[in-house]
């Protein structure tokens, strides 16, 4: 039963730690029987570097990106025997130029991405999950009044979700992942934040839950969101419960950022589900007919009551 369909390596990603390698070995330890390989796509502008890849080149980048498909490709053929491994992409959505060469970068790479994880990590040029500065600098860009920030000003918080989400919605229509990424990273610092209080961005919330299910995405319960200080993964309780009266189905994930992360917290996210009521997780396994998309997997069941799977008896990586 136990899967995750989003992780990342200190290999490829500077803010992650570990090889790629340990990250796979640390999820046969725990009894994953599929785990998705999944890092972020380069980024194409000097601007958008984050202050840890200072001296990188954008050449090193795309370099890097293609060093994580030839490792993650030997890795899937040398732990065939002991895990299904799935070679994945996260996006990025900072600019129409960054659609623009993914769009160049899935048809050089054809073949070897197995599927996408759609996700946004950026609202009006700005990262709002680097930190919290960033976060609300992000907030208060939108903001027509100075004096005021972040959940004092309903108006500049309901542009920042609805630009989040207007981002989400043209990710999903042009490119249609399989996964769509922490759906509610939009309100990462901000967890209490009710949308149902911020009507336009709520009516966004359900379009896009509507159009990812319509294509036949399914939405990550990501365990991240714990270890970042929220009470639950993401999504939030709202959002969970509108994805599932919208026929939305759930798969999991850890988003680790190496292999110390491989599965934390997963028996919190048993827990958040259980209470939730949710009785049906799916996972993606490699199909031989290309999905509607020309990409090699399919949304597969959960066979019987997952929470029963032995896997929930011996497992325990919790937050240190």
């Amino acid at each position: 039963m136990p899967h995750s369909h989003h992780s990342h390596s200190g290999q490829f990603c500077k803010h992650a730690k570990g090889t790629l390698e340990e990250v796979v070995i640390e999820a046969i330890k725990q009894g994953f029987h599929t785990y998705g390989l999944t890092e972020h796509v380069p980024r194409y502008r000097e601007a958008d570097l984050y202050p840890e890849e200072a001296g990188c080149s954008l050449d090193s980048l795309a370099w890097q990106f293609e060093g994580f498909l030839d490792e993650a490709h030997r890795l899937k053929s040398a732990y065939a025997a002991q895990i299904r491994l799935l070679v994945g992409l996260e996006t990025e959505f900072i600019t129409d130029m960054d659609l623009e060469y993914l769009e160049k970068l899935l048809e050089k790479h054809k073949g070897r991405v197995d599927y996408l994880v759609g996700s946004i990590h950026h609202v009006n040029g700005i990262p709002i999950d680097f930190d919290e500065a960033t976060y609300r600098q992000s907030i208060r860009s939108l903001s027509t009044n100075d004096s005021v920030v972040e959940n004092s000003d309903p108006e500049s918080m309901e542009r920042f979700l609805c630009m989040y989400l207007d981002a989400q919605y043209r990710v999903m229509r042009r490119f249609h992942p399989e996964v769509i990424g922490h759906f509610d990273l939009f309100r990462l610092y901000t967890p209490d934040v009710l949308l149902l209080r911020h009507s336009k961005a709520w009516e966004k919330v359900e379009r896009n839950i509507q159009y990812a299910t319509g294509y036949g995405a399914v939405f990550e319960v990501n365990a991240a969101a714990l270890r970042k200080g929220w009470k639950s993964p993401y999504p939030a309780p709202d959002v969970l419960q509108a994805i599932l009266q919208l026929g939305g189905r759930l798969v999991l994930s850890d988003d680790s950022h190496g292999p110390q992360a491989v599965g934390l917290n997963y028996d919190l996210v048993k827990e958040y589900l259980t209470n939730m009521g949710v009785t049906q997780l799916h996972y993606l396994q490699i199909s031989e007919e290309p999905n509607n998309f020309g990409r090699h997997v399919v949304a597969v069941k959960v066979e019987n009551h997952w929470w029963e799977d032995p896997f929930w008896n011996t497992h325990h990586p919790v937050q240190r």
